[in-house]
């Protein structure tokens, strides 16, 4: 790899002879199959020189993060070596940003891991979940970190699960509304950790009145609104992606599956080449909730969005994700990357909305779609409820049908 990167001999066996030749040059040939650059690379190798040079006291090389903080000072055979003065600021954070991710792909940087107090009962608790209920992934993990904030914080208290009481479930939740939760949250954190004390009252942790004791704040039904913006805003929105810039014609296609079809983050993040069928015109998406999948015609503005999104700008590489970070290391987009990127769209188009992210564009297809007049089971479906019931809150954004309502003469009934 060194005789790829440089030209001049004395410059490549100087690599050569430097610590840990053979765990740098694999790690360089790793970043090149990712689709670093040339220079990139060639900035890689050359600090891993130096950094190789300070981690050589450590023969096999297995370091915590704080070993490499500590060998990362003191930069007077560098300075001599590049014969002026160093911004040992920047020097020691580049340091630091090539000797971590080093280091982990070597699996020898060891981090420590934030443990969660009753790990064996939340674990417990998430196998039931999957296994027994049969739950989607994403609601176990968002269930799961909803239990482990309270974990945690009733943790620093020094008492065993078993001692859990009322009270301090109560006080957990009142703190949480003083650091700015809404009703919906504590409610939802009050609902997952009924079901968690639920089931832990079948398996011996805690009192079994503790459960259905357990009591969020009064929600009133169908009270929110939905919080996507205005159709227009969304037209605008995608016009204004309508270029040549690689970024553009990537995140004009995922936009325009959010607020074509409604998808949620997590089936666009999943949606791969083969999910594609160009031939008859149609796309399958992997229904997160139904966990089934869903296939819908391809529409055409769709469709030729993602024709010149794969064929001008996704990466040539392994991964078969529609949808791929457009810089190295190549990678799929994740949900939360999705979220970054929709966000970052509305605040550039000026686009006021209560919610920024992929599911306001999900709320704004909804209400498009009564407005247009479509029954609610028919935009059920659409969107992949599960249940008619989530689907009735777009009733109260089909202004036509209220106005019709408003305007019904009920004669002499008054």
């Amino acid at each position: 790899m060194f005789e790829t990167l440089f030209q001049r001999p004395e410059v490549i066996a100087r690599h050569q002879r430097a610590p840990f030749a053979e765990e740098r040059q694999h790690y360089l040939v790793h970043c090149a199959q990712q689709g670093y650059s040339h220079a990139t690379l060639l900035f890689k190798a050359r600090e891993l020189f130096w950094v190789a040079h300070k981690l050589s006291r450590y023969p096999d090389l297995q370091l915590t993060l704080e070993q490499v903080e500590a060998v990362a000072q003191g930069w007077e055979e560098r300075r001599e070596c590049h014969g002026q003065s160093l911004n040992e600021y920047w020097t020691h954070r580049r340091f630091m940003e090539t000797a971590r991710p080093w280091l982990r792909f070597l699996g020898c940087l060891h981090e420590p891991v934030e443990s969660i107090p009753f790990a064996d009962q939340l674990e417990s608790y998430v196998t039931w979940m999957s296994q027994e209920r049969g739950l989607a992934a994403t609601t176990i993990e968002r269930r799961q970190g909803y239990i482990g904030q309270f974990l945690r914080w009733y943790s620093a208290r020094g008492r065993d699960l078993a001692d859990v009481r009322l009270t301090d479930i109560d006080t957990f939740l009142r703190e949480g509304g003083d650091k700015g939760w809404c009703r919906v949250s504590v409610n939802n954190m009050a609902t997952v950790l009924r079901g968690f004390f639920r089931y832990g009252a079948t398996q011996g942790w805690c009192l079994a009145t503790l459960g259905p004791a357990i009591q969020g704040p009064r929600l009133f039904a169908f009270e929110p609104l939905p919080l996507g913006p205005e159709w227009s805003d969304v037209q605008g929105l995608l016009a204004s992606l309508d270029t040549d810039r690689p970024g553009d014609i990537r995140d004009r296609a995922i936009l325009m599956l959010f607020a074509v079809y409604g998808l949620r983050a997590s089936e666009v993040a999943q949606l791969c080449l083969d999910d594609l069928d160009w031939e008859h015109d149609l796309i399958q998406v992997q229904r997160a909730k139904r966990r089934c999948p869903q296939t819908y015609p391809l529409v055409v503005t769709v469709g030729n969005a993602l024709i010149r999104y794969v064929r001008e700008v996704r990466p040539v590489c392994p991964h078969r994700e529609v949808f791929l970070t457009l810089l190295p290391p190549t990678r799929p987009l994740s949900r939360g990357a999705l979220y970054s990127l929709t966000r970052n769209r509305f605040e550039a188009c000026g686009i006021q909305a209560a919610h920024q992210g992929p599911h306001a564009l999900r709320h704004s297809c909804a209400a498009r779609l009564t407005a247009e007049g479509l029954s609610l089971k028919a935009i059920g479906d659409h969107l992949g409820h599960r249940s008619p019931s989530a689907t009735r809150i777009y009733a109260k954004v089909d202004l036509s049908a209220l106005r019709h309502v408003a305007a019904f003469d009920l004669g002499e009934l008054l």
